[in-house]
């Protein structure tokens, strides 16, 4: 057993000879013997999480995910032909990104209210 950095404990193999392995070529890379670390409660971990992204619940939200975190700026980058920022500096750059976000707020508040006006 050994701890590493963040406190958690390890468990550390060691093959004791791989001279004679015929898989050694495809097993390791260095000319020393193979080493392999287990963390078991990293293990639980990486578990518990393909279990989440692989169950119904996980696959409606990595989709939803992806419709709504690309409109807003595909909107900006198509069409408004927002490419890239022209400004230097870290001040300028913000009030370039600020005034982008503002016309693009400015007309989703303009579409809804000719929307609601035509709906009356």
């Amino acid at each position: 057993m050994k701890g590493n950095q963040y406190g958690r404990q390890e468990e550390v193999y060691t093959c004791e000879d791989c001279s004679g392995c015929p898989y050694a070529k495809q097993c390791k890379k260095t000319d020393k013997n193979r080493t392999i670390r287990l963390n078991e409660e990293l293990t639980s971990f990486h578990k518990e999480v393909i279990e989440n992204l692989e169950s119904i619940h996980g696959a409606l939200l990595r989709m939803n995910r992806s419709i709504q975190a690309e409109g807003t700026f595909g909107i900006m980058k198509n069409d408004r032909w927002y490419k890239r920022i022209v400004r230097k500096g870290i001040k300028s750059v913000k009030l370039e990104i600020f005034l982008v976000a503002i016309g693009q707020n400015l007309y989703k508040y303009q579409n809804k209210k000719k929307r609601i006006s035509k709906a009356a």
